[in-house]
């Protein structure tokens, strides 16, 4: 075996131009530093991206929720609606069937006047009539009352001294209510003030002697 001759050891290369390589710290600080930016800008991106799906989604319920509102006003509506005509359907129903009945109530009010409602016709006849009052039937019209013609009807016309304005004086046929909606109007006869007569109080007034002249004594 060759010996190895003491006090000489193994020198490192040196590069040619005689500068000795030092190795370079920073390449691995700079790998380093690359990672984490990286990491950082795809953070931001999912971030970006994560808050344009929020915003889509807070749009998307905003419009569901606008819808929801829209739907449950134009159910509302529609509830009323029915509700509404449900009640003018009765309404008409119940009209109709009463004003079938008028002519029955008529001979009922005409046989009472000449007295005769007694016995078993008597109880079916005030049976009638309290079933079509309690559907809401009214009977209006009354002797002395003025004249509306919104609610009565002139069938006779005549004039009269102790009347000021157009009054009904005779009722000829009632009329008929249900609720504000006449079904049948009152058939009257009215009379109306005598043309040119003097109103009633200015009348009396010139034909009551006044005290003066009663108390004058007699010319002559």
């Amino acid at each position: 075996m060759p010996e190895e001759t003491p006090g000489f050891e193994e020198k490192p290369e040196v590069p040619a131009d005689g500068t000795p390589e030092e190795p370079t710290a920073a390449e691995p600080a700079q790998a380093e530093e690359a990672a984490p930016a990286g990491d950082s800008a795809q953070a931001a991106g999912q971030e970006t991206a994560l808050l344009a799906q929020l915003d889509q989604a807070r749009t998307a319920l905003s419009e569901r929720t606008a819808d929801l509102q829209r739907l449950q006003a134009e159910y509302q509506n529609y509830r009323r609606r029915v509700d509404r005509d449900r009640v003018t359907v009765k309404e008409i129903a119940v009209a109709s069937l009463l004003t079938e009945l008028l002519p029955t109530l008529d001979d009922v009010g005409r046989a009472r006047e000449h007295g005769e409602l007694v016995g078993g016709f008597k109880s079916v006849a005030e049976s009638l009539e309290t079933v079509a009052a309690k559907m809401g039937l009214q009977q209006f019209g009354k002797e002395g009352e003025p004249f509306d013609p919104t609610i009565h009807e002139a069938l006779m016309h005549s004039y009269a001294p102790d009347v000021t304005e157009t009054t009904c004086v005779a009722i000829l046929q009632p009329g008929y209510r249900i609720g504000e909606r006449t079904i049948r109007p009152a058939r009257v006869a009215v009379a109306e003030p005598q043309p040119g007569a003097a109103p009633k109080s200015e009348s009396a007034e010139a034909e009551a002697p006044s005290d003066k002249d009663a108390d004058a004594p007699d010319k002559g």
